[in-house]
């Protein structure tokens, strides 16, 4: 146990200093294991849609770690968005209107943003190292299949980032995304992926 907390610990480090010179990482979370950037550098957010090959204006969503923390990249966070966030039992991406405090180039064309609460160890506890929302979007390049374990992030994208976490690379379950909910202005709400 003692070495994956050294392991754990370093990877904390390494990684937040990437962040904090506006790099890029490739991290496990929740789900599937992710490029991460700092979500409030708009700089950052343009390597990771450069590395993915992916057009900007698709928008990538980010991890917190703490629902508290919503209201600061959210004009209103919905009732909904409570009640879901309390019954979840899995991991849940939720796609607010009118994000706020984050990189531009992040957002939906239309200013919204999908926005996770962690609950990963690794992730959550860089989310409180780091201090700022990561992105997270899957390790892979535009159009290419989602990576289900670390085995499967081609070379490419862990060559094209600044740090690659050592903490979990040797699991082999498969992993799953997030379900996807919509939230709309009106009150009303579209599931994109259950």
């Amino acid at each position: 146990m003692n070495k994956d907390i050294d392991i754990i610990e370093e990877d904390l480090m390494k990684a937040c200093e990437a962040l904090h010179k506006g790099g890029m990482i490739v991290y496990p979370t929740d789900t599937i294991w992710g490029i991460g950037c700092d979500a409030t550098c708009e700089e950052a957010v343009g390597r990771v849609y450069a590395l993915k090959q992916r057009a900007d204006h698709k928008a990538l969503l980010v991890l917190i770690d703490n629902p508290a923390k919503l209201t600061a990249y959210v004009s209103e966070v919905p009732d909904m968005a409570w009640d879901l966030i309390e019954v979840s039992y899995k991991p849940l991406t939720i796609i607010y209107p009118n994000a706020k405090n984050l990189a531009i180039n992040l957002l939906g064309e239309d200013g919204s943003l999908g926005i996770r609460i962690t609950n990963e160890l690794f992730s959550n506890e860089l989310c409180k190292l780091f201090r700022k929302p990561l992105v997270s979007t899957s390790a892979n390049i535009s159009g290419f299949p989602s990576p289900e374990r670390f085995s499967g992030i081609a070379e490419n994208v862990k060559n094209g980032v600044d740090y690659v976490v050592k903490y979990r690379q040797n699991e082999t379950t498969r992993a799953c995304p997030s379900s996807i909910i919509k939230l709309n202005d009106d009150g009303s709400f579209h599931i994109i992926r259950e």
